[in-house]
């Protein structure tokens, strides 16, 4: 697909020529580097060293998600969490948002359960729709418009705290999440695994592969899934199916292609969009009743078809040069009608007549997207005098294309106390019908340097061009450009323990315009961070701590159709965390956060100094998991496993004038494994604590998920 301005063309030829300039200097430089010294390569395929590969335990050997390099999580000077498949299992996590409750900096959940999206806070700042990746290429969204993974077909999740424009381009200001997906890898598999929850929701999943012939190795990972959700009316079905195969005609040579298609049909649940009076604090009537769903089940509707192909390509040019390059396109259809409530009669925050009826919103859209990403990379090793370089060269291209409808009309009200179903709905209108383009381009350097038995510099500088296009029902146009930088240092100890410290810059563009501010221009800022990070040679575990000091410009802010970009936001504090297999048998997981945020700019000028909502500023949690061994006889084979989770409290508008408390809640499970076949019940919220998890303004609280009992058995052949 074409850019659509002049400047973007050029900036697009300009990228091309930088590239082929690049792997045409590839054998100079290679030249240079054997003439001087060659370095320990870092294995990247398989094992538990690798950045795609299985997680050993609990504690990940390498990363690529902070340098686009594979990379040992020490050596990045960032803060990284990395969740691999064996701790996902034992979380019981069927969800991405689950399986990250106990990471640091991370805010999952922050609407309660939602079984469409996984909703992403980092370090502050929403991650759901531009920080999340999954193999490095983002999965970008806006609107209703985006992708959905099934945690099943991943073999590990990473999260990448603080700007990362300098790598990835435009990108959520706190941070990423990159979604790894499980991979062919010659191994010959048979694995199949069935579950059920206390709501009657069940599932099967399997996960084959092999080789086929010396060359070529296959893997198809799929899980079915469908049954009733735990709010009154809900149900799901879900289908998806992800095949990759990797073909290896030669030693120097590699290609993965990675397939998905995944289809959702569902009535939503309920628990999300009520009112402060009756969730966070008692109406008149008490408590609204979690399980409770005041949608209308009849028209009520979501469904997603959705489908990829992409591969990542390989080659290595020399001992100490490779070229790869990484391509994906992506397909999304999604229709969905909702009725959901705002408010009490008359959209009232406290009941206004005995019924306690809730004013609903009669809603619906329809939403196509389409979508390429590629990203071509140059890598080498070269050494200058006492300096060792490892380099990386890139540019990389985003296409995206949503095509919207987004519809309202006239609804009934509802009892908050007692609803009653069946009132007919108004027609609906479109207010939005629209079709917008973005496109973003970027070039990239950076470079690793290693020198003085222990230091590690690393250097990173981008530059992107970003062009928007919106046709229709709203329309407006605009492009930029932006650099981005990191500096990070960091010096390497004997005994395990790394210092380190970073600064880096970020943008984030923005879709959409006003006539105070026009088109909007991309968010901006920058990041400081120090921390120590400590890989004890005694046992295997990873501890990290870090201080950050993050800041947020441009941000829209104002009344509607009348906004500016005047608005900043900062984030500051710090984060710890400890994963550890402390021997064979025990697993740890640890992590603290706490941060101030605080509005610094704002066009309503009272708020200034305040606490932005939905966020809780101070998190808490630890888990352990206990596996008996042959010496504990009868009970070889028995896993134990306990976790406690602490959110600190928020606020529910920006005048911080309404308060949500926070909340602890116990996690637990009960496994055993014998030979090639086990079975697990994991308990989230142990105790059944009722607790709201955050509020959107008083309008639209949600509650977080109550005791979720799940059971599952696997076997392996």
């Amino acid at each position: 697909m074409p850019l659509k301005s002049a400047s973007a063309r050029r900036s697009a030829l300009l990228a091309g020529s930088a590239v082929l300039a690049l792997v045409a200097a590839a054998p100079a430089l290679a030249q240079q580097a054997d003439e001087t010294i060659e370095l320990e390569a870092i294995v990247v395929e398989g094992g538990a060293g690798s950045a795609t590969g299985p997680v050993d335990g609990y504690v990940a050997g390498a990363t690529a998600t902070g340098s686009k390099t594979a990379t040992p999580v020490e050596e990045i000077p960032q803060s990284v969490s990395v969740i691999g498949r064996e701790e996902i299992d034992d979380l019981g996590a069927q969800k991405v948002d689950e399986a990250l409750r106990y990471t640091p900096g991370v805010y999952a959940q922050p609407f309660g359960p939602d079984s469409d999206t996984n909703w992403l806070f980092i370090r502050g700042f929403q991650a759901t729709q531009s920080g999340v990746y999954q193999d490095g290429l983002q999965l970008y969204s806006y609107a209703f418009g985006g992708f959905y993974t099934d945690s099943y077909t991943l073999e590990r999740i990473e999260v990448l705290r603080g700007a990362a424009s300098v790598l990835y381009g435009g990108s959520n200001p706190g941070g990423l999440v990159n979604l790894v997906s499980k991979r062919a890898d010659g191994e010959r598999r048979r694995e199949a695994e069935v579950g059920i929850n206390d709501a009657g929701t069940a599932y099967f999943g399997f996960d084959v592969g092999d080789q086929a012939g010396e060359t070529v190795d296959w893997r198809v990972v799929g899980r079915l899934l469908g049954g009733d959700g735990y709010s009154d009316y809900q149900d799901e079905f879900r289908g998806v199916v992800s095949p990759t195969v990797t073909w290896r005609p030669n030693e120097d040579t590699a290609l993965t292609i990675l397939a998905n298609y995944t289809y959702m049909d569902q009535t939503h649940g309920g628990g999300g969009f009520l009112p402060y009076v009756g969730t966070v604090v008692d109406a008149p009537f008490g408590r609204i009743d979690p399980d409770a769903n005041f949608t209308e089940p009849d028209i009520d509707l979501y469904e997603r078809r959705q489908g990829s192909i992409g591969y990542e390509i390989e080659h290595k040019l020399t001992d100490d040069w490779t070229v790869r390059q990484n391509a994906r396109y992506g397909h999304s259809e999604l229709h969905e009608i909702s009725v959901y409530p705002y408010g009490y009669l008359g959209y009232a925050l406290t009941p206004q007549d005995p019924d306690n009826q809730l004013t609903r919103i009669n809603f619906e859209h329809q939403t196509t997207v389409d979508t390429f990403l590629v990203d071509n990379q140059l890598e080498g090793r070269v050494d200058t005098g006492p300096l060792e370089h490892r380099l990386l060269f890139g540019a990389d291209y985003k296409w995206f294309n949503i095509d919207q409808m987004q519809a309202t009309g006239a609804s009934t009200p509802i009892s908050a106390t007692n609803p009653v179903y069946g009132g007919e709905q108004g027609p609906r209108s479109a207010y939005i019908d629209q079709d917008l383009v973005q496109q973003q381009l970027g070039v990239y350097v950076q470079d690793q340097l290693r020198f003085g038995d222990g230091f590690i510099v690393t250097l990173n500088g981008r530059y992107d061009f970003v062009d928007t296009d919106a046709t229709g029902t709203p329309s407006y146009s605009g492009s930029d450009g932006e650099f981005s930088w990191r500096a990070g240092l960091a010096y390497e100890f004997d005994n395990g323990v790394t210092p380190y410290a970073s600064a880096s810059s970020f943008f984030n563009p923005l879709i959409g315009s006003s006539a105070a501010a026009g088109f909007f221009q991309p968010e901006t800022g920058q990041q400081y961070e120090a921390g120590i990070k400590y890989a004890p040679t005694w046992f295997d575990g990873l501890f990290t701590l870090a201080v950050f000091d993050l800041t947020r410009q441009n941000v829209v802010t104002g009344p509607f159709l009348a906004e500016t970009q005047i608005g900043e936001v900062n984030s500051r504090g710090f984060e710890f965390e400890a994963k550890a297999n402390l021997t064979e048998q025990l697993k740890l997981t640890a992590a603290l956060t706490a941060f101030d945020l605080e509005i610094t700019e704002d066009a309503d000028a009272s708020i200034i100094g305040n606490t932005p909502y939905i966020v809780p500023e101070r998190q808490a949690s630890l888990a352990l998991d206990y596996t008996f061994g042959s010496e504990a006889g009868r009970f070889e084979g028995v896993t134990l496993g306990a976790g406690v989770r602490f959110v600190g409290s928020t606020f529910a508008d920006n005048a911080n004038t309404l308060e949500v408390p926070s909340a602890t809640v116990f996690d637990a499970k009960l496994g055993y494994e014998r030979d090639n076949w086990g079975v697990a019940v994991n308990v989230t919220n142990l105790f059944d604590k009722e607790y709201v998890a955050s509020c959107q303004t008083a309008y639209a609280c949600s509650y977080a998920e109550g005791r979720a009992v799940k059971f599952s058995a696997h076997m392996r052949w």
